[in-house]
């Protein structure tokens, strides 16, 4: 018979369901830290999943309230384009000198819807009306050497009071003494008279013209307007008119480029200025 193994004997079973016991409960936390750490990987993945959905909805609802607003027919707003002002345009221009077209243009244009077709005929004025052109090569006291070559035996001549023999015209009161302080090469012994609105009354203007003999009168179109309306200066010895034409101000503006200037300009030249042109008796320049 065999023996049985005792309590206290040493048996190799006994030791190998003892060690496989053993291993078994030290597996068992390993397995229950992999069991733990699954649910984690779970939630990350289904809280990726939640927020990619969410994504997708968010644009495909504005995926259609594009395409029901392009069904509708509303149109996307338009992106507005910079307006592109005076001095720019004229920026990109390349300066051109003016001539005795771009005037009759300028007073056919203005009064094309104010006066009848007899009265625009009346303001035509013919080419010999008109002196010879600056072409932007000159200077004013050359300029006007040019087109009165004998300015010495003009102004030794004249003696009318309240009157000039040379009328220059030109867009604001600082140009008004720019252009006198080129005069100073031409005007010899003739007197020159400022005709602007700056710091000067009317009435200080027409006791200096009645005072004594001015030859030349430089100023802005609106003061010598006033000035003849007034009776303080006249035109009985007026012969010749010179427009500053081309010279530009800092926003490169001409005198005509100026609303208000000119259409004080294009009022002077009508009251009495072209009437003189037609007679003979006035020419007119382009500086």
């Amino acid at each position: 018979m065999a023996k049985k193994d005792g309590p206290g004997l040493f048996s190799p079973l006994h030791d190998f369901k003892r060690d496989a016991s053993y291993e078994g409960e030290e597996e068992k936390p390993s397995e229950k830290a992999a069991d733990e750490k699954k649910p984690r990987k779970r939630k990350t993945e289904s809280v990726k999943l939640t927020k990619a959905k969410k994504k997708k909805k968010e644009c495909f609802v504005a995926q259609e309230k594009q395409d029901t607003a392009e069904d509708k027919g509303v149109e996307k707003p338009k992106k507005r384009r910079k307006k592109k002002n005076i001095t720019d345009a004229l920026a990109a221009s390349e300066p051109k000198p003016g001539c005795a077209a771009d005037l009759q243009e300028l007073l056919r244009d203005h009064y094309a819807d104010k006066l009848s077709i007899i009265e625009l005929e009346e303001l035509q004025l013919p080419d010999s009306c008109f002196l010879a052109r600056n072409d932007l090569s000159h200077s004013l006291s050359s300029y006007l050497k040019e087109i009165c070559p004998k300015w010495a035996k003009v102004q030794k001549n004249h003696a009318i009071k309240r009157s000039v023999v040379l009328l220059i015209i030109c867009s604001s009161a600082l140009r008004t003494i720019e252009l006198i302080k080129q005069l100073t090469a031409f005007k010899g012994e003739g007197k020159v008279l400022k005709l602007f609105a700056k710091h000067i009354k009317v009435e200080e203007q027409m006791k200096l013209l009645a005072k004594g003999v001015a030859h030349i009168g430089v100023g802005t179109p609106g003061r010598i307007k006033a000035l003849i309306e007034k009776d303080g200066l006249t035109l009985d010895a007026l012969k010749y008119v010179v427009l500053d034409w081309n010279w530009r101000d800092q926003k490169l503006r001409r005198m005509v480029d100026i609303p208000e200037v000119k259409v004080d300009m294009l009022k002077l030249l009508e009251t009495r200025i072209i009437m003189g042109c037609r007679a003979g008796t006035i020419k007119l320049g382009l500086f």
